[in-house]
């Protein structure tokens, strides 16, 4: 299965649900479109919702690092939402944990967004 994406805009954050898996090739290309076409909107609060990705490569935790390295290069935010056990046992590994501002719950990651 591939990945999957849909967006929706609650208040000023942009909300990315994500489904499927993240890797190598299509899932890290429509991953990197899709942040440069919120960034090139305008839109630089993005919350990406992880609770139904099954799998996250190298290539896609890269992507993750790419799109917050880019979010944050225009003043903006990138955080994540809703991390399987999984994707969370994956970025503790890699220490990536400590760079992302994770959120379990939408609300409380949209209002975190206000308080910054």
């Amino acid at each position: 299965m591939s990945m999957k994406a849909t967006i929706r805009q609650v208040d000023s954050v942009i909300v990315v649900d994500i489904s499927g898996r993240i890797t190598l090739g299509e899932g890290c290309a429509q991953l990197r479109e899709l942040v440069r076409d919120q960034l090139a909107k305008g839109n630089k609060r993005v919350l990406i919702n992880l609770a139904d990705v099954s799998y996250i490569d190298s290539s896609g935790t890269g992507e993750l690092v790419s799109a917050y390295t880019a979010v944050s290069n225009q003043g903006g935010q990138l955080k994540l939402l809703k991390l399987t056990k999984k994707v969370h046992d994956l970025l503790q590994i890699t220490k990536l944990y400590t760079v992302f501002d994770i959120h379990d719950d939408e609300a409380k990651g949209i209002a975190s967004f206000e308080k910054s």
